[in-house]
């Protein structure tokens, strides 16, 4: 414990939120564990309140989950509330596909694909949250073409009971990888008007399949 401390002191100019992001990327806190915060203060090197401000921020982007009277501990999601809400989650964003496809303009689609490709180059260089991030501007854009923009707070409260968590948002490389394919076969079945293709690949999508 106090070597990680050593370690980390040397960095003390980086925020302590992207120090606990990293170390929980790396697997040193899988899913479930309990944050405690003394042991985190040993760690970093950091004050009490600085922790704590440190795990409210990453409450706030789900990577932790904060319970009242006991602490933090980092998400772990609910596998048959994941099935659920995924299979909700399908029924709306395929539902509306033809939409999509009846309203996207030549200059819709190249935003699209200008998106995709930030996501495809922040698998090579970004962060967990970087990715995260960028995936929902991705999905943001693309739901936006159906023009209900009830539609985005229904799905944006969706996210935040389940798939939101960026630590839970893909299992492995492979499937940051495939994510990022995903993407540009979006983009492409909606400039082809292929309304099959894209209900098929935003469903595989969610589901996290493959």
């Amino acid at each position: 414990m106090a070597d990680a401390a050593d370690d980390h002191s040397t960095v003390k100019e980086v925020d302590v939120t992207q120090l606990i992001l990293q170390d929980i990327q790396a697997g040193d806190y899988p899913p479930g564990t309990w944050l405690k915060q003394i042991d985190l203060e040993e760690r970093y090197g950091r004050g009490r309140n600085e922790i704590r401000r440190a795990l409210d921020r990453l409450a706030l982007k789900r990577v932790v989950q904060h319970v009242p009277n006991r602490g933090y501990h980092v998400y772990m999601r609910d596998g048959q509330q994941w099935d659920d809400i995924a299979e909700i989650r399908i029924m709306l964003e395929t539902g509306v596909v033809p939409k999509m496809i009846a309203r996207a303009t030549d200059e819709n689609i190249q935003a699209l694909r200008s998106l995709a490709v930030d996501f495809e180059k922040l698998t090579e260089s970004g962060t967990l949250l970087e990715l995260y991030e960028a995936n929902l501007r991705f999905h943001h854009a693309l739901v936006d073409l159906a023009g209900n923009q009830e539609l985005h707070t229904v799905i944006a409260e969706l996210r935040q009971r389940t798939s939101s968590a960026p630590v839970s948002q893909w299992k492995t490389r492979k499937r940051v990888d495939l994510s990022a394919r995903e993407h540009f076969q979006m983009v492409d079945a909606l400039e082809a008007r292929n309304a099959d293709e894209l209900k098929h690949h935003i469903e595989c999508h969610i589901r996290q399949s493959g």
